[in-house]
């Protein structure tokens, strides 16, 4: 390398160690950076870009840039592969050498550098640069394409005006079955929905077999039949956007995109009646429900609902749930003191397999009225179902003995008793709830924990009273 730089003129060689510096390279080229020297790098190049070689062809992008630095196609080349391989740092490095080593950079700088801010979250910056290369009037495909990006960047923003504007822009630069198809789902989260539904049937119109048009289609003939109930809805919460009471027509109409596969819809109804009623359980349950759907389990763990959440047949939770906890978050409404009330909408919330919740319920309603033997009840299941056996034991013994007459809290004390291996207590509680109501599954219980301690002959007396009750079992 000492004859390469003897050979080399003064200026040049600080020409050289300048760029080698900006883009952190060693150069191995032999000779003095020659013509045929370049001739050389530039053939290899292309045959590392026809073989896919991203990391020799970064490498011998750098190489030529060190020697060409005026090259736009070949910076253009470096930054691709950069933004392709995700090498976002090296990539900024590359974007400020070439704006220092070429006096006026092609116009696709401001593509990349655009991409760049948006790859990091810096939708502002992003937009900025998208829109300053729109204004160099790229040809059609590319200005079309990115339009795209900039309604993707307003997608990301949740700026659904502004969403369904750029694919407006974007189909006028390059009308397409997929940017109709995109636009009409713009148009959808807008509740624009004749507007939605005629860019999907130009959409078909225009190539029935793109791959978007055979995704999206059936999906718009599902949502078409709730339409005419979605529309009512529309006009009625349109008369009064901001009242809280409007909540109610907001979870209705979540339901029904729930219903019509388009959760994202239905989270944006659910989240809005959940702001103007943050107490509403419907609205959390409903809100989770769409975050669940939408794949966002960590959003949904955030409202304290997991993944567990019971579904019916059809995947959803039951409308006859949600319009229990629509009643029992009125009567709370009107009463936050209804002890009562918050003992039966912890209950739902346990069959919703939603303990944490539940609890929460359980012990409001307790620090109401901690005499409430149904409160202590569901306390107790609570805390077992999230795997805190010995204090859902210790509620359950009071929920007993605050109401001796309830079967079922005997029958679960013994199940607690029988699990934490006190199987004399569990057969002192079974009988207890045999005693107030016969049930075969008291009957199985007391007879496992009898034949768990030696009492052979109770345990074959219930044995037969099984069999009398249920002969098929045996």
């Amino acid at each position: 390398m000492d004859d390469a730089h003897n050979a080399v003129p003064l200026p040049r060689l600080i020409t050289f160690t300048f760029l080698l510096a900006l883009l952190c390279i060693s150069p191995v080229v032999t000779g003095s950076g020659t013509g045929q020297d370049v001739s050389q790098l530039r053939a290899q190049l292309k045959a590392a870009q026809d073989a896919a070689d991203k990391p020799a062809i970064i490498e011998l992008s750098r190489r030529i840039l060190a020697i060409a630095p005026n090259d736009s196609n070949v910076w253009e080349t470096l930054a691709q592969t950069e933004l392709e391989t995700e090498d976002l740092d090296r990539l900024e490095q590359t974007l400020d050498a070439w704006r220092k080593a070429v006096g006026h950079p092609s116009a696709s700088i401001e593509d990349f550098q655009g991409t760049l801010c948006f790859k990091r979250k810096d939708y502002q910056c992003a937009e900025r640069h998208w829109l300053a290369y729109v204004a160099t009037k790229p040809r059609a495909a590319d200005t079309a394409t990115e339009y795209d990006d900039l309604a993707d960047l307003c997608a990301a923003q949740e700026r659904w005006e502004d969403h369904a504007n750029y694919r407006t822009k974007a189909i006028a630069a390059q009308d397409s079955a997929a940017r109709r198809v995109s636009r009409a789902i713009a148009f959808l989260r807008l509740h624009k929905w004749d507007a939605a539904y005629s860019d999907m049937a130009k959409a078909n119109k225009m190539d029935a077999t793109a791959p978007e048009v055979k995704e999206w289609l059936p999906q718009f003939e599902r949502l078409q039949g709730f339409l005419p109930r979605i529309k009512e809805l529309d006009a009625q919460i349109a008369k009064s956007p901001n009242d809280p009471a409007i909540a109610a027509l907001l979870l209705e109409r979540a339901r029904i995109f729930t219903l019509a596969g388009r959760p994202l819809l239905a989270l944006d109804d659910a989240q809005r009646a959940f702001k103007l009623q943050p107490a509403s359980m419907r609205a959390r349950i409903q809100t989770a429900e769409a975050l669940l759907d939408v794949d966002s389990v960590d959003d949904a763990a955030k409202l304290e609902v997991g993944r567990d959440l019971r579904r019916g047949e059809d995947k959803h939770v039951s409308e006859q749930v949600l319009r229990e906890l629509s009643a029992l978050d009125a009567k709370l409404l009107l009463n936050p003191k209804d002890s009562a009330a918050l003992t039966a909408r912890s209950k739902i919330l346990r069959e919703l397999r939603q303990f944490m919740l539940a609890l929460a319920d359980a012990r409001a309603a307790l620090a109401i009225n901690d005499k409430s033997a149904d409160a202590h009840f569901e306390a107790a299941q609570d805390l077992n179902g999230l795997g805190q056996p010995k204090e859902a034991l210790e509620q359950a013994r009071i929920a007993t003995e605050l109401d001796p007459g309830d079967s079922a809290k005997w029958f679960f004390r013994g199940v607690l008793d029988r699990e934490r291996a006190n199987f004399a207590g569990a057969i002192e509680s079974q009988t207890s709830s045999l005693g107030i109501n016969e049930s075969l599954a008291a009957l199985n219980e007391r007879e496992q924990c009898e034949r768990r301690i030696g009492k052979i002959h109770e345990a074959d007396a219930d044995l037969r009273r099984i069999r009398e009750l249920a002969p098929e079992q045996k």
